[in-house]
């Protein structure tokens, strides 16, 4: 960590007050986007998708539980992986607990692999999750929505983020959102990869108020420290002194 000057109280809250300041533009800079966001086009969904739930097939229609909205988690998991992958299951961890107050808001989420059910249903045994996860394995949603990708795609490279970014492996992480009115037509409206994702991720953004951030400087890639949370060990403690 760089040395930090100490100061008074007095000193701090001005030094506060004045980064109080870009914090209110980034705000405001935040709002103009999410209306920009919300004013996209939207794409009427034309494909009669099907998936393997708990209780037996389901159709994308049938993941909105009747209400407007749907938001789909991308989980990285493959169909021949044994787990999903440590980084989407950081993201799983945050949303866990907040399925509950997005239907408050006439809005579903869910999760969506293409590992077969039995996978997932013993991961999320494993993990203690309770929100709705659903094999995409016999159909295309995840190819569709650009989180799959055949080999082909991956050897041409620039598959990922809208055809903007190369991607080496099968799978990929994303968030789709979908509309469907009272017509029962379905659409469409946003999907978010990469840096993207950042957003709705509250541990990060935690990280982000401390001193040291997220300190992911000098490892092989940024998430590298992350594990499933079963898997981390716990940290020695250091001495706040020299004495031993």
């Amino acid at each position: 960590m760089q040395p930090h000057t100490i100061v008074s109280r007095a000193e701090w809250i001005a030094a506060r007050k004045a980064h109080l300041a870009h914090e209110k533009e980034y705000t405001r800079a935040r709002e103009r986007l999410a209306e920009e966001r919300r004013a996209l086009p939207w794409v009427k969904v034309d494909k009669d998708y099907v998936f393997d739930g708990p209780d037996g097939k389901l159709t994308l229609a049938d993941l909105f539980r009747g209400r407007s909205q749907l938001v789909v988690q991308h989980v990285m998991f493959a169909p021949d992986w044994n787990e999903a992958c440590k980084s989407c299951s950081f993201w799983a961890d945050g949303f866990e607990r907040m399925v509950p107050h997005l239907a408050a808001r006439d809005t579903t989420m869910v999760a969506i692999s293409r590992a077969p059910l039995q996978k997932l249903a013993a991961f999320k045994q494993r993990m203690g999750w309770t929100f709705d996860w659903l094999s995409a394995g016999d159909n295309a949603f995840n190819y569709d929505y650009g989180v799959s990708f055949t080999p082909a795609q991956i050897e041409r490279g620039g598959n990922y983020n809208f055809g903007t970014t190369p991607f080496g492996s099968e799978e990929a992480p994303g968030i789709s959102v979908f509309y469907r009115d009272e017509a029962g037509n379905i659409f469409h409206t946003y999907s978010c990869y990469s840096r993207g994702l950042d957003m709705m991720n509250a541990a990060y953004h935690y990280l982000d108020l401390t001193p040291l951030g997220r300190h992911e400087e000098g490892l092989p890639y940024p998430m590298d420290w992350v594990r499933l949370r079963d898997q981390y060990q716990p940290a020695p403690v250091q001495a706040s002194c020299c004495h031993g």
